[in-house]
């Protein structure tokens, strides 16, 4: 089958759907230490981007180019229901979802007495319907619920969504630079997070699509939709599910040439644009449409977007007087 080089996550508010929204106040941080459970990431230099021939050149996955971090930390895994709920229940933070009333999801989890009332799908993407009630604590609208699902990553949630969650941690989003160099787990220009090969000795690796989509979903690597946080083996950083999942918002703003002219240390992105970058591919990636859940891979969406396949993890600065990771 002809690979289509086009995004099956390409679901975004246009400005027709949007609304003016009340942005809220920055939220109080809580008191936990913030750095608890966090992995240490030494920084150092590596080998940024692809062009391997899997790769989307019209998403400036290239050049490869050098690229110098300094240390920082990064959660082993993406934020789950159970924290963000947590987040919701002590601040009253209401997601952008909420605000619109609605949210992308993927049509084969849209239940029939649900589907009955949407009236509006994505052009070019009918996959995605918008779906009224649909939020992250109802992700496929007003009759699901999370029960079961508390250590799934939160989805649903915009990069607005996102950085507030991460202003009351006491965290921050990885720049696209840190995910990518975090992603690869000590390898050099592999295309995975664990190697080269999607499934070593027949195993699976990530959660992503299997079979013929957006139809047919064999489920061989056990999920329909979303997988519990710390499903699979970590990567060489302790790092779970960097690949496939849920794809996790960045700092960035995104740009399709921002590789050929960033900086060699520290990059933080373009100071502007109109869309932020995702990386890591989510459960609806399939060789045949999407692959970026290869390392390298890139894509975007605009901050107050939100799909049920949309997630995000923190990082935090090493504070000036820890150098070194506590042991």
């Amino acid at each position: 089958m002809d690979r289509i080089d086009k995004p099956c996550c390409a679901a975004r508010r246009t400005a027709a759907e949007q609304t003016a929204v009340q942005r809220q106040l920055p939220l109080a941080m809580r008191s936990k230490d913030p750095l608890e459970g966090m992995v240490y990431i030494p920084g150092g230099t590596f080998l940024m981007g692809t062009d391997d021939e899997e790769g989307f050149p019209n998403d400036g996955e290239g050049p490869v180019h050098q690229v110098t971090l300094q240390p920082f930390y990064i959660d082993p895994c993406a934020v789950t229901n159970r924290e963000f709920a947590a987040f919701v229940e002590e601040t009253g933070y209401k997601t952008d979802a909420e605000t619109y009333g609605w949210s992308f999801v993927f049509h084969l989890f849209v239940s029939s007495s649900v589907g009955e009332r949407v009236t509006s799908v994505v052009e070019g993407s009918p996959w995605w319907w918008n779906v009224e009630g649909a939020y992250w604590k109802q992700p496929e609208g007003p009759d699901s619920h999370l029960d079961g699902r508390m250590d799934h990553p939160v989805v649903h949630v915009s990069w607005n969504d996102a950085a507030a969650y991460c202003r009351w941690a006491g965290k921050r989003l990885l720049t696209e630079a840190e995910w990518e160099f975090a992603a690869r787990g000590g390898l050099v220009q592999k295309r995975y997070p664990w190697g080269d090969l999607l499934k070593p000795d027949g195993e699976h690796r990530c959660n992503i699509w299997q079979g013929k989509f957006p139809v047919k979903n064999s489920l061989s690597d056990g999920y329909a939709g979303t997988a519990p946080v710390r499903t699979y083996e970590p990567n060489g950083f302790g790092l779970y599910n960097m690949s496939g999942n849920v794809w996790e918002w960045c700092a960035d703003w995104f740009s399709k040439t921002y590789y050929a002219e960033s900086p060699e240390s520290d990059p933080k992105g373009p100071s502007a644009g109109q869309s932020r970058v995702m990386r890591g591919g989510s459960y609806l990636c399939h060789k045949s449409y999407c692959n970026r859940y290869r390392v390298a891979a890139r894509s975007s969406n605009t901050p107050d977007s939100s799909t049920g396949n949309i997630g995000f993890r923190c990082a935090a600065d090493v504070p000036s007087e820890r150098s070194t990771p506590e042991k």
